[in-house]
C-alpha cells in the first residue's frame, strides 16, 4: 500500500484535491476533475484511481462519524459525556444537522463520483491491461461498497439513497432517492459482480499493493449484501466462492488478528488501510478514539466507545476472545513498552475495547501517529474478515432450515470453547455478537435486522460492578431501523432529497 500512498498525495496535488498549508482535505461533491489535460496516461489511472481513498483519512469515515451509528448497540456507550453522540444513542432527532454524522453522505457520494470518472474514463486510455483491469475493477469495488454503506444506512422499502448516472455528471442537478431499498440492492449486486470480474486475487498484489481492492473483497461484500437482502441461497453461495477458494483460513489464535503484522494474512477480507507514517498518519483512527481518555498521561486517547457488562458477561469465562476483546480491572497489558494493570481513570462504564491496542504497545509509540489529534496507528482496522464469511453462510443456512453446525465450530475452534450440536438462531446471534465485538459487523444493525433491537434497548446498561451507567432507551421499529438523511442533504436539493419517515 506504500504505493497507493505515495501516489494518492501526488495525484491529489495534480488533480487540485489537497491543500498545501493543511493535511485536512478540502473535498467537494464534484469530486476528482475531468479536465482535458487529465485522464492521458498510466499516470492519470491510477492517480484517479487512487482519489477515491483520499476521503477516508477523514477522520468521521472510518473512525468517529459512521461509528456513532454502532455505538447504538447493547455493547458499548459512548464512553464520555458528549451531548450529541448521546442523542443518536437514544435515537433522539435533535442530532440532525449536527457535525458528528452529517458528512457521511457526502465522503461517500463524493468516493462514487470518483469511481465514476474511473469508469467512464480510463477504458479509452492507452496503458497496461492488467493496470486498467485492476484499476477499473477497484472503482467498481469502491462504488459499490460506498452505496452498500449508505443504503443500509439510511433506506428502506419506502426509499432507497439516490443512485448516480454515470452519464450525467454528479453536480448537475439534485438526484432524487431510489424507490427503495431492493433498487439498491440491486445496483450494489451488478458492482460487486463487476468488480470480482475485473479485480485479482489479493495473493496476485504486489506487497506494494496491499490495501487495493481484490476478488475476495468484492465476494465476501456479495455474500453479505445479500444476508442483508435476506437472499439466503445467494449469500450462502457466495461464502462458498470464498471457503471453496482455498485462499483463505482463520487463524489460529484469535488475538492474532487484531497485529499490526498480521494485517494481511490468510483471514484478511477487507480492511481500512491505515499508518502511522507521515505528518498525522492516514486512515482510520479509531483505535486512538477507543483508547483511554488522556491515554494514562502518555496519548492523547480520546475515550469513546466504551463496552458493556452486558457485553463483558455474555462469554463464558473460558472463552479465549473475552480477554482479547474487553480490558476489565485488573487485566495485564503493554502500553508504550511498559506492562501496566487496566484500571480507567475515566471510562463510563471502567472497560476498554481491546482488540485494537497492539499498535499502543511498542515502546515510545513507534506505531502511533505523532499526531493525538488525528491518532492513526499501522493496525489496519478490520472492516470485513474471513470469520465474518463463515458467521454469515451459518446463519443463511439456518434460515433456509439447514445444519450450520460446520461453520459455527470452524469459529469456535480457537476460542477454547466445545463444539456446537444442532446450533439454533439464537447460538448464531450469540456467536455473532461473541466474535465481532466491537468490529464494523455492527451489532446495532444486527439487532435491527433480526427484530430485537426493541426488547434489547429497552433494557438499561451497566459497567463495572452493576452500576446503571445508561437508561433504557425507547426504539421504536417502525422509525429508527435507519437513520435520518442529512440536513444538508436536503436543503442542498431544494427538497428533492426528503427526509426519512419518522424523522421528520
Amino acid at each position: 500500500m506504500k504505493s497507493l500512498i505515495r501516489y494518492m498525495f501526488a495525484g491529489a496535488v495534480v488533480l487540485g484535491l489537497a491543500t498545501s498549508c493543511t493535511k485536512e482535505l478540502e473535498i467537494s461533491p464534484e469530486g476528482t476533475p475531468t479536465t482535458n489535460n487529465f485522464w492521458k496516461s498510466e499516470l492519470d489511472a491510477i492517480s484517479g484511481a487512487n482519489a477515491m481513498y483520499l476521503p477516508m483519512d477523514d477522520e468521521n469515515f472510518y473512525g468517529r462519524g459512521y461509528w456513532w451509528f454502532i455505538n447504538a448497540s447493547d455493547d458499548m456507550v459512548t464512553g464520555r459525556i458528549k451531548a450529541e453522540g448521546d442523542n443518536i444513542k437514544n435515537f433522539n432527532r435533535s442530532f440532525i444537522g449536527g457535525s458528528y454524522t452529517e458528512g457521511q453522505w457526502r465522503m461517500r457520494y463524493t468516493v462514487i463520483k470518483r469511481a465514476n470518472d474511473v469508469i467512464n474514463r480510463v477504458p479509452a486510455i492507452t496503458m497496461d491491461e492488467t493496470t486498467k483491469r485492476r484499476v477499473i475493477g477497484e472503482a467498481y469495488f469502491m462504488s459499490g461498497l460506498m452505496y452498500f454503506e449508505l443504503a443500509y444506512a439510511y433506506a428502506d422499502d419506502k426509499a432507497g439513497v439516490p443512485i448516480v448516472r454515470r452519464d450525467v455528471p454528479l453536480d448537475e442537478k439534485p438526484i432524487p432517492r431510489a424507490a427503495n431499498i431492493a433498487a439498491n440492492w440491486d445496483y450494489i449486486e451488478n458492482e460487486l459482480k463487476q468488480a470480482s470480474g475485473y479485480l485479482p486475487w489479493f495473493a496476485d498484489l504486489k506487497p506494494a499493493d496491499y490495501g487495493r481492492p481484490h476478488k475476495s473483497a468484492a465476494l465476501g461484500y456479495l455474500a453479505k449484501m445479500y444476508l442483508y437482502k435476506k437472499d439466503w441461497a445467494k449469500a450462502e453461495a457466495y461464502c462458498d466462492s470464498l471457503i471453496l477458494s482455498g485462499r483463505h483460513q482463520l487463524l489460529g489464535k484469535f488475538s492474532d488478528v487484531f497485529t499490526i503484522a498480521n494485517n494481511w494474512t490468510s483471514e484478511y477480507i477487507w480492511s481500512a488501510y491505515s499508518t502511522s507514517q507521515g505528518q498525522g498518519g492516514f486512515g482510520s483512527i479509531l483505535p486512538g478514539v477507543m483508547l483511554e481518555n488522556k491515554g494514562w498521561g502518555k496519548y492523547n486517547g480520546w475515550g469513546y466507545y466504551m463496552p458493556t457488562k452486558e457485553l463483558y458477561d455474555s462469554y463464558d469465562p473460558a472463552d479465549k476472545r473475552r480477554a482479547a476483546t474487553i480490558l476489565a480491572p485488573g487485566d495485564r497489558f503493554k502500553f508504550w513498552g511498559d506492562s501496566m494493570t487496566y484500571n480507567s481513570l475515566n471510562s463510563l462504564s471502567g472497560y476498554q475495547f481491546n482488540k485494537y491496542m497492539e499498535p499502543f504497545s511498542y515502546p515510545g509509540g513507534d506505531h502511533a501517529s505523532n499526531n493525538g489529534d488525528h491518532p492513526t496507528t499501522d493496525l489496519c482496522l478490520p472492516l470485513l474478515r474471513y470469520a465474518e464469511i463463515y458467521l454469515i453462510k451459518a446463519e443463511a443456512r439456518l434460515m433456509q432450515g439447514k445444519n450450520a453446525d460446520t461453520e459455527l465450530n470452524a469459529v469456535r475452534k480457537r476460542t477454547g470453547l466445545g463444539d456446537l450440536h444442532n446450533a439454533t438462531l439464537a447460538d448464531l446471534k450469540k456467536e455473532r455478537r461473541l466474535e465481532l465485538a466491537g468490529e464494523w459487523a455492527n451489532r446495532h444493525y444486527d439487532l435491527v435486522r433480526w427484530g430485537d433491537a426493541q426488547a434489547a434497548y429497552a433494557q438499561p446498561l451497566h459497567g463495572v460492578g452493576g452500576v446503571e451507567i445508561w437508561p433504557a432507551r425507547a426504539f421504536d421499529p417502525a422509525k429508527h431501523h435507519i437513520w435520518p438523511v442529512p440536513q444538508s442533504e436536503i436543503d442542498n436539493s431544494g427538497g428533492l432529497i426528503f427526509q426519512n419517515a419518522g424523522w421528520k
